[in-house]
Parts: structure tokens; C-alpha cells; sequence
């Protein structure tokens, strides 16, 4: 049975184990302080640090390895702008494709607001200005202690460019970090096999916590959301891998699995780099040095599935305050939704904040969010799984355009696909035992 099997067995398994708990065992503290609140917290827990803990070390090293790899800084920027400009495609394409959608079927139409619509305070977002500004980190060592991804990148790029740039010195420090790049990848691969685990966990907690239900006084927001997601990840993103790329989108979804299994329990870009990294390399046949440039890069700014949860949301508050956006308004959530998808880092919630952003833009009522903050954690974790499936389509097409994606390997089934893990061991010798 491969990985990809039980992560989807275990992962249904917790879904099922925590919406009973949730229904006939909400109230019994037992179960609440022992396995919600005790086992599954710490087990999920752990396994959510075990990824994130391989974030900053794999970043940096396979930037490294694929900025110094590329070779030549001409290419290094051509492939750069290439993936930024797609990046930035496909979030518009997104939250136009949600507007369009939300404006149709009209979500909160005729909704009556009854009580309290819930505490939300909107955090203070950063202007443009300061996002650009503190792309360059005024202490590396700052950066890669707090995990700021953004300055992380930006450091490592310019590291890996003037190792290109001074020659024999910089070709030894790569070969470093490419040994070093092979041990992070092979802990990866040891973290994926007691992923199911990790994923039961986050999945038994998550709807012993939140339930089914509450999916149902939300049905017409929630199903347009998850509607749309569909949609662009099968019909946008495919169109565009089969285009571009000119790769059969039916094998690229079948080999994306395990990576969007991983995005959909954490709910987080940044702890499913790893998986992502591995899944185009090793899966969909990018070479390295175009996956470990690009991928790091996606998790960070493109944002697919918040930016159709944006497009859905405003519609919905829009129509529940009964205020008329207009066409501008729409065009306005567009651009905001782009420009704030760059900066934006990868991890759980974050959604709500841009989405505070883009309220605050159009003049609708910043509370309005305490209405949908019901079931953002579910489609918090469905829009994560689109946004990592957004990452692999461009890495793909990006590669194909640079002539660095194997076909080969794209097209065989079996590909990287993990089963056991091979430990090193000494032969016993029978001559010299006897």
C-alpha cells in the first residue's frame, strides 16, 4: 500500500471518528480533555512542527542548489519573471472566475441577520510600500530565525547569484548544499511515512471541533467557495497545464495527490514545500534547479484558493448588507486581491486578513466576517489544497518552457512513488560468526 493510500484512509478515517465526536460526544469531558484536547492536539501538533521544521533548511538549500544550477543569471531571470507573471495570472484568472460565479448565484441574498454576527478584529495590514521594503531583511539571521519566508528568499536568491558570480569558491559551496539538499529531501521522505498518523490527528480534531453542521446556516456561501475551487483546479489550471505545458492533466492530477492531502490537513503553503518539492521532482519530472526556485516562490505569493475565497466572501457580505458594489468595486477587489497575494505568507488563517483588507478598500462592514468565520477553517483547508496545486501547474509549465521537464517520468505512473523506506545496514558474515 503506497503513501499516498493511507494518508486518504487515515485522513477519512479522522474526518469520520471526529464528526461523531463532534455530535454525540461534544459535552463529555473525557473525551474532550484526552483525545481531542490531549492525543489528537499533540500528535497533530508534532506533526505540523515536523514540517515546518523542514521549511527554512530545505528552502534555502534548494534555492541554492536550483538558482546555482540554472547557471546563468539571464536564464535565472527569465525563469523568474516567467513564474511571477503566471503566478500573477492565475490569481486574477481566480478571483475573477469567483466574482463572475458569486455574482450569479447571488450567496446571502435575502439572509437575515439574527444576533450577533460574531467578534472579528481586523489586524492591521501593512501598506504595499512596507511589504516591499522589508523584502530585504535587515538581519539574515533574524529572518531565518522567525521563518519570514519572504526575506529568506530573498537572501538565499542573492547568495545563490553571487555564487555564480565569483566562480570556483561558489562552485564548492554548491556542492555543499546539494549533499545537503539530498539529506533534507530523504527526511521528507521519512516525515511522509508517518504522515497518515499526523493527518488522522489534525483531521479528528479539526471536525471534533468544528462538525458538519455548521456547514448548513452557511450551505449557499460555502458550496459556491467550494465550487469554485473545483472549478479553477480542474478547469483553469488544467486548461492552462494542457496548453502550455502539453502534458495530460488526468495523469498530473492522479500524481498531485499526496501533495494536496498534505495542503488539505495542514492547511498551510509553507509546511507542504517539502511534499511539493518532492512531488515535481520526483513525480512530475521537473528537474531541480526549476522546482527549487519556483516552488518556494509560489508558496509564498500565489494564492489561488484565498483569492477565490475573497472574490465569494465580499459578494456575500455585499449582498447580506445589502450594499451594491458596482463595477468598480468588483475591479477593485480584483486588484487587491493580486496585490495582497504578494507578501501574503502561507499559513492557516491568513485568508481572513487579506480579506479584511479588501473589505476595509470597499467599504463594507469589517464585522461582516465574523458571518463566514464559522467554516473558514474547512475552506481554509480546501483553498491551501488549490493553492499547491496552482504551485505544481506553473512549476510544470514553467519547466516545459526551459525544456527542463521529463517526460519520461511525467508519464510513468509509478514515479517516486513511496512505499518503504531503506535503511543502511551491515551483512552479517556467516564465516566470520561460525
Amino acid at each position: 500500500m503506497t503513501i499516498t493510500t493511507k494518508i486518504l484512509i487515515w485522513m477519512i478515517a479522522g474526518l469520520v471518528l471526529g464528526s461523531m465526536i463532534n455530535t454525540f460526544a461534544s459535552d463529555v469531558g473525557i473525551i474532550q480533555d484526552y483525545f481531542v484536547n490531549g492525543l489528537f492536539h499533540v500528535v497533530g501538533a508534532m506533526f505540523i512542527t515536523g514540517l515546518k521544521m523542514l521549511v527554512v533548511p530545505l528552502v534555502t538549500f534548494s534555492l541554492i542548489c536550483g538558482v546555482y544550477g540554472i547557471g546563468d543569471i539571464t536564464k535565472l531571470g527569465r525563469v523568474g519573471i516567467k513564474a511571477f507573471g503566471l503566478f500573477i495570472l492565475t490569481t486574477a484568472l481566480a478571483i475573477t472566475l469567483a466574482i463572475t460565479v458569486a455574482v450569479i448565484v447571488g450567496p446571502g441574498q435575502g439572509f437575515e441577520l439574527t444576533g450577533e454576527q460574531g467578534d472579528f478584529t481586523a489586524p492591521v495590514a501593512p501598506p504595499l510600500t512596507q511589504v516591499i521594503i522589508d523584502l530585504i531583511p535587515s538581519n539574515p539571521v533574524a529572518a531565518y530565525a522567525e521563518g519570514n519566508m519572504l526575506q529568506i528568499i530573498f537572501f538565499t536568491i542573492l547568495f545563490a547569484v553571487c555564487m555564480l558570480m565569483v566562480g570556483e569558491p561558489g562552485r564548492k559551496v554548491a556542492e555543499g548544499a546539494e549533499r545537503l539538499n539530498k539529506v533534507m529531501m530523504q527526511v521528507v521522505t521519512v516525515v511522509m511515512h508517518v504522515a497518515p498518523y499526523g493527518v488522522f490527528a489534525l483531521m479528528a480534531k479539526t471536525f471534533s471541533l468544528q462538525g458538519l453542521g455548521l456547514i448548513k446556516p452557511m450551505f449557499a456561501y460555502f458550496a459556491v467557495v467550494v465550487a469554485v475551487l473545483l472549478l479553477h483546479a480542474t478547469g483553469t489550471l488544467m486548461t492552462l497545464l494542457t496548453l502550455l505545458a502539453r502534458v495530460s492533466p488526468l495523469m498530473f492530477l492522479r500524481k498531485v495527490r499526496t501533495m494536496q492531502i498534505f495542503a488539505f490537513s495542514t492547511a498551510s503553503s509553507n509546511a507542504t514545500i517539502p511534499v511539493t518539492l518532492r512531488t515535481t521532482e520526483e513525480r512530475l519530472g521537473v528537474d531541480n534547479p526549476t522546482a527549487s526556485f519556483i516552488v518556494p516562490f509560489g508558496a509564498t505569493i500565489n494564492m489561488d484558493g484565498t483569492a477565490i475565497m475573497q472574490g465569494v466572501a465580499t459578494i456575500f457580505i455585499a449582498n447580506v448588507y445589502a450594499i451594491d458594489l458596482g463595477l468598480s468595486g468588483y475591479l477593485t477587489v480584483i486588484g487587491m486581491a493580486v496585490l495582497a497575494s504578494i507578501g501574503t505568507a502561507g499559513v492557516p488563517g491568513v485568508g481572513l486578513i487579506m480579506l479584511a483588507m479588501v473589505f476595509n478598500q470597499v467599504g463594507l462592514p469589517v464585522e461582516g466576517i465574523g458571518l463566514i468565520m464559522g467554516v473558514d477553517r474547512l475552506l481554509d483547508m480546501l483553498r491551501t489544497a488549490v493553492n499547491v496545486t496552482g504551485d505544481a501547474t506553473i512549476t510544470s509549465i514553467v519547466a516545459r518552457s526551459e525544456g527542463s521537464l521529463d517526460d519520461e517520468i511525467f508519464n510513468d505512473p509509478d514515479a517516486g512513488v513511496v512505499e518503504k523506506i531503506h535503511l543502511p545496514h551491515v551483512a552479517a558474515d556467516s564465516a566470520t560468526s561460525s
